[in-house]
């Protein structure tokens, strides 16, 4: 029988699309060189693949902007700098992981896929300005694109002792579902960021019941799962 040395928690979200308001960061830089990601609802149902490269109506001009690498190394700048002075994270984020980070008894965790330049640093500014230092954080990882974000979470479950029953994974992609139950972690999975409702829980069977379609309704989810009081 396995035996775990502490009776501890840990909670461990995802950056871009979960905690951090992603998009209108990436349609701001897209429209300072003259390109057009499209609404947030067309956004959310393309595949990876046409993602950054808007619909059918933005496909070309945005393909001509982005072509050669001059153009994509400017527009990699302009993210990195709107990421650092002006994104933010979803109304309420703030306050819930200031919640977690206070409390001795949860662990909490940030991981992160973010493309822009030096994506430690700019995390580092952007949640600075939200009053947060990534330093407090139990584990933190940026996550190489094609590195397998199941192993990273059960890597930072694992290096606490914590018992798999008493550990949560938040993202707003599929992959970042299959990644917490990869790792054997409950996961926690938001319609409001890179895929919407009907794509997670249609096309790839999420389960409704673990969707929130709101930050409201993910921060009352953890503060119940986790006995957490005035994250509202």
């Amino acid at each position: 029988m396995t035996q775990f040395a502490n009776s501890e928690r840990m909670v461990i979200f995802d950056a871009d699309g979960t905690t951090i308001d992603a998009f209108h960061a990436i349609e701001l830089a897209f429209l300072q060189h003259g390109m057009d990601i499209g609404d947030i609802d067309r956004f959310q149902k393309r595949r990876k693949l046409f993602k950054f490269l808007g619909g059918l109506r933005e496909f070309p001009t945005n393909l001509r902007q982005q072509f050669g690498e001059q153009s994509r190394k400017r527009l990699l700048e302009t993210l990195t700098d709107i990421y650092r002075k002006e994104a933010c994270l979803y109304p309420g984020i703030a306050a819930l992981l200031r919640t977690l980070l206070d409390r001795s008894d949860i662990r909490v965790g940030l991981v992160t896929r973010n493309v822009t330049n030096e994506p430690e640093q700019t995390l580092r500014c952007l949640f600075n300005r939200h009053d947060i230092d990534i330093d407090e954080f139990d584990y933190f990882a940026c996550i190489p694109l094609k590195k397998d974000k199941a192993g990273y979470l059960k890597q930072a479950r694992q290096s606490f002792a914590i018992n798999p029953a008493r550990t949560f994974a938040c993202g707003d992609e599929y992959s970042d579902y299959l990644a917490a139950v990869g790792a054997a972690m409950h996961p926690f999975v938001v319609s409001y960021g890179f895929e919407d409702h009907s794509r997670l829980s249609k096309k790839f069977g999420v389960p409704e019941e673990i969707i929130s379609s709101t930050p409201a309704e993910l921060i009352d989810r953890l503060g119940h799962a986790l006995d957490l009081k005035g994250t509202r």
